[in-house]
């Protein structure tokens, strides 16, 4: 088992989550985040004042997967989270080592 996290723009979460469904992955876990990278924030003024806003909003999402279903997952996301422009996002997968569902007690592969 495979997790998928990736950090996207906030306007494209509805289109990850539909392309996600349209490959039959329907868990998944969206948190709301704020970060840099090459992007590196912007300035605004507030009040005749001007600041620099280093922490852009981006939403996290989580997946956990099966193995087979890695490279659709990531390609799914790439599409579908791409914009062309700086600050679209990246994806980061890792290995899962135990899954537990806690109402059945179901683990690993049935547990996802």
């Amino acid at each position: 088992m495979k997790k998928v996290e990736a950090i996207i723009k906030p306007f494209k979460l509805d289109d990850v989550r539909e392309a996600l469904s349209e490959i039959g992955i329907t868990g998944m876990t969206a948190i709301e985040v704020k970060g840099f990278g090459r992007q590196k924030g912007h300035t605004e003024l507030y009040r005749g004042a001007e600041y620099v806003v280093d922490f852009l909003p981006k939403v996290k999402l989580e997946v956990v997967v099966t193995e087979d279903q890695v490279d659709r997952c990531v390609e799914a996301i790439t599409q579908a989270a791409r914009t062309g422009k700086i600050g679209d996002g990246k994806i980061f997968v890792t290995a899962v080592e135990r899954v537990v569902r806690i109402r059945t007690g179901e683990e690993d592969h049935a547990a996802i």
